[in-house]
């Protein structure tokens, strides 16, 4: 079971086999319903057809009783006793009375008749005491179920009581029943015919769920032994398969080379950086150790601000590359509220060590409150404002202002600015323009990097634009607190 070909064709045939299971049984309830309730009134019919040849007078003897077999009567009077029967009918179950042996009185074949007149003693009937004619009873008659023995033959039946009174004012209730015979078959032919079927019919819906579930499945096979393949070469520049179809598996193929896209993309992006890394790791190391290696023999070469200077490159690359690595491990910025017009501020104050003043232009009065990590902000603006001191010729400037739901700020310089055709290549890792490649002037090409990766670790932005003075204008907007 642990593959999903026979999961799923197990689902499938068990969610048929309760479907149909309770469609047949619902199908065997109305059908009995039906034929029950055809068999009621086919008693019903013959009930009140005898209650009303009794209401209208007929003798005892004289009844017609037709299809005895089919539709055995019996008839009762008030007190329970038998009156009537149906002339081969030997056992009944289910009546008012289970007798079938008439009362003597009413053996004789004549309708009781009332006592006769003591007036006059001539025995004549007094017709004003008899009533014109019986009455068989509207009420809906009553059913029951029970069983007869006619000539020799047991059988289920369903009765139906509809009770009459005669001319001479006497109650009799009529039993008349109707066969179940033919809803038994029915109902067993039906329940056969069902039985028979189901197992077949399950048998075909898992046979072609599974081979439907193993044709759609069929792609995910080559998908994986793809991955296989991929994982065992390390090459990731394979992608899987993709189908022609349009349905999940082949939105599948497609994200799963998306994935292996962006993957190969950030293997090479991490490899470019070790490459880079190195390099730029290198050339201070090597200096450094050359110039204590002449120190060591000569010490009165030993260039000491020079050490000092490869020293401290050494280490701010050596931030700036740890600091990278915990952005790309997903780092995110702590929940503090930091007010950037206040830290602005702060950072240029300082900022001893500037060629060019820094003007700043923050409101008075402002409240311009972000969400985020106040050192790594504090790194963002930094980086922006060493990046226009490097390339400034007279003046630099920053400003805090309101945009939309968020702050920006803005770092301008009056330099010869980025070309628009570099202005995103600028924040790729390692990247320095052609008039900024030397080690002293253009560092190590990561400030502009680590700048926009904070801005979007912090859900902002950074971007870069000609500035009025002619420079370049880096523009980082960050959002308000919710």
């Amino acid at each position: 079971m642990r593959s999903v070909r026979a999961r799923a064709a197990l689902g499938a045939t068990l969610v048929v086999a309760v479907a149909l299971i309770a469609a047949g049984l619902a199908v065997l309830m109305v059908l009995r319903a039906n034929l029950i309730d055809q068999a009621d009134l086919q008693a019903e019919v013959a009930a009140r057809d005898v209650a009303g040849q009794l209401a209208t007078g007929a003798r005892y003897d004289d009844l017609e009783l037709d299809d005895e077999e089919d539709h055995p009567v019996q008839v009762v009077d008030e007190e329970g006793r038998v009156v009537i029967v149906s002339k081969d009918l030997r056992a009944v179950t289910g009546t008012g009375a289970t007798g079938v042996t008439p009362v003597p009185s009413a053996s004789a074949g004549a309708t009781p008749s009332p006592d006769d007149d003591d007036d006059g003693g001539d025995g004549q009937d007094d017709d004003s005491s008899r009533p014109d004619s019986g009455e068989v009873s509207s009420d809906d008659p009553e059913f029951s179920d029970g069983t007869a023995t006619v000539d020799r033959t047991t059988a289920d039946y369903r009765f139906a009581a509809v009770e009459a009174t005669t001319q001479d004012g006497v109650t009799l209730t009529v039993y008349a029943g109707a066969p179940l015979a033919a809803e038994q078959e029915a109902v067993g032919t039906v329940r056969g015919a069902m039985l028979t079927g189901l197992p077949v019919l399950l048998v075909v819906v898992a046979g072609v769920t599974w081979l439907v579930t193993r044709r759609a499945l069929r792609p995910v096979e080559g998908i994986r032994r793809e991955m296989a393949a991929i994982t065992a070469s390390e090459d990731l520049a394979r992608r899987v398969p993709e189908p022609d179809s349009r349905d999940e598996i082949a939105a599948l193929a497609r994200t799963t080379n998306e994935t292996l896209t962006v993957l190969e993309a950030s293997v090479e992006r991490q490899r470019r950086f070790v490459a880079d890394a190195s390099h730029e790791l290198r050339s201070p190391i090597a200096s450094l150790r050359t110039q204590l290696e002449v120190a060591e023999a000569h010490p009165e070469l030993l260039d000491l601000p020079g050490a000092v200077a490869d020293t401290v490159r050494l280490q701010v690359l050596a931030a700036d590359l740890l600091l990278l690595a915990r952005l790309d491990a997903g780092e995110k910025p702590g929940g503090g509220t930091v007010e950037l017009g206040a830290l602005v501020r702060e950072e240029v104050s300082q900022r001893t060590g500037d060629r060019i003043a820094v003007a700043v232009e923050v409101p008075e009065g402002g409240a311009f409150e972000v969400n985020g990590s106040r050192g790594q902000l504090s790194r963002v603006i930094g980086n922006l404002l060493d990046n226009a001191q490097r390339h400034a010729e007279g003046s630099v400037a920053v400003s805090v202002a309101a945009d939309g739901r968020g702050v920006r700020v803005e770092v301008r310089d009056d330099g010869t600015g980025v070309p628009e055709d570099e202005r995103e290549r600028i924040f790729e890792r390692f990247v320095r323009l052609d008039d900024a490649r030397s080690r002293d002037d253009g560092g190590a090409g990561l400030g502009l990097a680590i700048a926009r990766d904070v801005a979007a670790r912090h859900g902002g932005t950074l971007t870069v634009h000609r500035a009025a003075e002619g420079g370049a204008a880096f523009r980082l907007w960050l959002p308000r607190p919710a």
